[in-house]
This record gives structure tokens, sequence and C-alpha cells, in this order.
């Protein structure tokens, strides 16, 4: 006889399951940091920016924040960027060219590549790739030329830009990867 799962029980089977798998201890479900945006997104040594000065064309272009966390900006020198929002940074762009500069500056700015994102671990090419928008673990192990024979295929270890530790997380379809974020793949244990 053949089984017919109706929606209800198809239903109830998915939610059993995500329970069944919350039960790893130790191992969080997925970063508590959701997917990133422009209004979180903080800015960091390698993040590349189009900054656009209206009425001003000298002024805007791409510019890359460098390794002491600044840009260097025409007229008004080193601008500190490193742990900004771009809104943040915008401002105290505004604020910098309005000490005598520009008028009114009315500064815009947008992120046109993100700093690159690292993995390491039981991957076959681990190194420094380019990131991408809404980069998951998943994508970023497809980048590297997938797993090797050895890899632990349910946790991934993440190490956020500017923490001082890695954290494990269950490694899901969904884990999101972040700019300038370590990505480690350990070794399963047989």
């Amino acid at each position: 006889m053949k089984r017919v799962l109706t929606r209800r029980g198809f239903a109830v089977s998915i939610l059993g399951g995500l329970g069944a798998a919350s039960c790893f201890g130790g191992i969080a479900a997925g970063p508590p940091e959701g997917e990133v945006t422009t209004e979180e997104y903080r800015l960091g040594a390698g993040d590349q920016l189009r900054v656009t000065v209206f009425g001003e064309a000298e002024l805007t272009g791409q510019y890359v924040v460098n390794s002491q966390g600044s840009v260097s900006f025409p007229l008004v020198g080193e601008v500190p960027a490193q742990g900004k929002t771009l809104t943040e940074f915008g401002a105290a762009l505004t604020a910098a060219l309005q000490e005598g500069y520009v008028r009114q500056p009315n500064v815009a700015v947008e992120v046109m590549n993100y700093r690159p994102f690292f993995i390491l671990g039981e991957v076959r090419t681990p190194g420094t790739y380019p990131y991408s928008a809404n980069l998951t673990v998943l994508n970023a192990v497809a980048t590297a030329q997938g797993f090797t024979y050895r890899a632990d295929t349910d946790r991934v270890f993440i190490k956020h830009a500017g923490e001082d530790r890695e954290r494990a997380y269950r490694l899901t379809t969904s884990t999101p990867v972040q700019p300038g974020d370590t990505v480690r793949i350990g070794e399963r244990l047989f």
C-alpha cells in the first residue's frame, strides 16, 4: 500500500526533523547575525567604496579602506572608516568636507566590493576568496573546490571580523558568511 503524505503530515515531519536537529549540544543553530545589510554592515580594511559628492565631480570616485582602517580622501586626508556603517562614514566625510573645503557637501557612499573571506581546513583549495552577496558556508566551500573526504559536514567554525575567537555552528544550507569572516571546516571523527 502506497503512503500519501498530506500537507499537515509533511509539516509535522519537517518540524519533528527540525526539533531533532536542534539537539546539538554546544553548537549554535545559526549565527546570531542574519544577512549582511547595508544598515548594519561595518566597514573594514579591504572594502572598496564608491563615494559620490554631488556637484563635485573631482571628489567622486572609488576608494579603498586601507589597512589602518581609513580612507585617503582628497582635500581632507585620512577619514576613519573601520567599524563604521555606511551612514556613519558618510556623516564623518561630510563633516570633514564642511571644514572649509565644500560649502554644503551632499555625500552618498556605497560598497562596490566587500572585503574577502577566508576558508581553511578540510576543503580542497583553502585560501582567500572575494565575497559575494548572500554568501553561505556551502557556497564558500564550493568556491574552495568542495570538501575533502575527511571533512566534518555537520558543523563549521566561523570567526567573524573583529572577534577574537571562532564559534561552532551547525552547517546548514543557510549558514551565512559575512565579509572578512574566517571559515574553518574541521576534520570528522570516525
